[in-house]
């Protein structure tokens, strides 16, 4: 899983108007929700933020917060939002974690090399881009990727054919096909 840090100082400040100022300044409100806590506001540099949420933003990846006169906490990007005009940022959600808590994870899958079937005048259907996984945040990986080059027409994969590490535990039906190469239809 990927792991980046970010920097943050507590905001005390709230409202439409002096999140407005805020802005103004460079900066860009943010909250923390979860840890069993009331929501943390805080404000973030956006020269900084924005290109760090642009690389992270929906992968799984664990953000380390370092929170100026505040302990240091592991979060999961929640909410981006960005003005649809100006394309600016204007808010960013984090959500706590607990880094020795299993969660449950979509992990994205690339499909590799190009299947022999196809060489032989068939199609590959992709049919899952994703698998999910249940597992300790950093044990999670960044993606998974499945060689097709040895599918022939009427062959396929499925998600237990993804070799996992022991500690991961597979929550998609094991059987379920994610990827097969058929015939190819002439309409």
């Amino acid at each position: 899983m990927l792991q980046v840090e970010l920097s943050a100082s507590m905001r005390t400040s709230t409202g439409k108007g002096a999140m407005r100022q805020l802005r103004m300044k460079g900066k860009t409100p943010a909250v923390v929700y979860g840890g069993g806590a009331a929501a943390l506001p805080l404000e973030m540099d956006t020269k900084i933020l924005m290109p760090q949420l642009l690389e992270i933003y929906r992968q799984n990846a664990v953000v380390t917060l370092k929170i100026d006169g505040d302990k240091d906490r592991h979060v999961l990007v929640g909410e981006v939002q960005t003005d649809p005009v100006r394309d600016t940022l204007i808010h960013a959600d984090f959500c706590e974690i607990d880094l020795q808590k299993v969660r449950r994870f979509d992990v994205p899958i690339v499909y590799t090399g190009v299947a022999k079937g196809v060489d032989l005048g068939g199609e590959m259907f992709v049919e899952y881009n994703s698998v999910t996984l249940e597992g300790l945040p950093l044990d999670i990986p960044d993606q998974f990727s499945l060689e097709v080059t040895d599918l022939k027409i009427g062959d396929h994969m499925t998600f237990g054919d993804i070799s996992l590490s022991p500690s991961l535990k597979l929550i998609s039906k094991a059987d379920t096909v994610c990827v097969k190469v058929g015939k190819k239809i002439n309409v």
